[in-house]
């Protein structure tokens, strides 16, 4: 038998299912009503994996739009799972660790402590930020006239970074040990007359990670942990392990972006 785990965001309706402990093929839809895209999301799974209802057990919900089904779906027993145990169950299940914080780079951003012991996983909600994709999507549409995802991430492969942000190199002549030349000192504080839309694009995107990367920095050394966990919708920027192994190297945290990272909440609501 198969348990579903489904995470209903505002706009994006993630599902991913279980099968005797294997996590088989994840898919995504798009709508605006959070009821649709529960339903539509299933029964799309259910027509591209020849799944009849009588082959699932169970279904766990979980996510922002959760909060709008109020009972059984198809008479299949439905359960809700608190987001952020799914976040880090999922989170800790993807990356295969036992400890980390997962960030989970959504419209916002949530962060997560998870620790796995005899099996079973502790999970705290360490807080979150207004920072996110909605943030990328909001400035981009002002500053670029573009409030389309993949657009933004289309030109952001064109971007340059010296044309948008000011360095450390452009206000000194000498590095410290914590503060190389080319560490950022302020996102968009050099701005040029010439930079391009992929110039500012990428721009963006990296004041969104380094804002992320920076306080998940300060919540590894509050949690005397090293290793992080991405996970979200962000995590399909083409940029983002670039730019994070970029703060990586210059504070020691290990960030880990695992394959599907964008469906651990769901595969964490199914696991729960």
């Amino acid at each position: 038998m198969i348990v579903i785990g489904i995470d209903i965001g505002g706009t994006i309706t993630k599902i991913i299912g279980i099968k005797d402990g294997v996590q088989m093929n994840p898919l995504q839809v798009k709508a605006t009503d959070p009821v649709t895209s529960l339903y539509g999301a299933l029964g799309r799974y259910m027509n591209e994996n020849n799944l009849e209802l009588s082959d699932i057990s169970k279904i766990k919900i979980t996510g922002v739009g959760s909060s709008y089904i109020k009972q059984d779906m198809y008479g299949i027993p439905t359960e809700k799972v608190t987001e952020f145990k799914a976040i880090g169950k999922g989170g800790l299940q993807l990356a295969n660790l036992d400890k980390a914080i997962i960030i989970s780079m959504g419209t916002g951003t949530a962060f997560v402590k998870a620790h796995k012991e005899n099996g079973v996983v502790e999970t705290e909600h360490l807080g979150g930020s207004g920072v996110g994709g909605g943030t990328l999507i909001g400035l981009s549409s002002k500053l670029l006239d573009i409030n389309n995802f993949g657009s933004i991430c289309e030109l952001a492969e064109s971007g340059d970074l010296s044309n948008v942000d000011l360095t450390v190199g452009d206000i000194s002549k000498s590095s410290t040990s914590t503060l190389p030349l080319h560490t950022t000192a302020s996102n968009f504080g050099k701005i040029s007359d010439y930079a391009t839309k992929g110039d500012i694009a990428l721009g963006l995107i990296n004041m969104v990670f380094q804002t992320i990367g920076m306080m998940a920095v300060f919540a590894c050394r509050a949690e005397k942990t090293k290793d992080v966990i991405l996970c979200g919708n962000l995590t399909t920027v083409p940029k983002t392990a670039e730019l994070f192994n970029a703060i990586s190297a210059l504070h020691g945290i290990r960030f880990h972006l695992p394959e599907h990272a964008e469906y651990a909440t769901a595969l964490g609501a199914a696991l729960n």
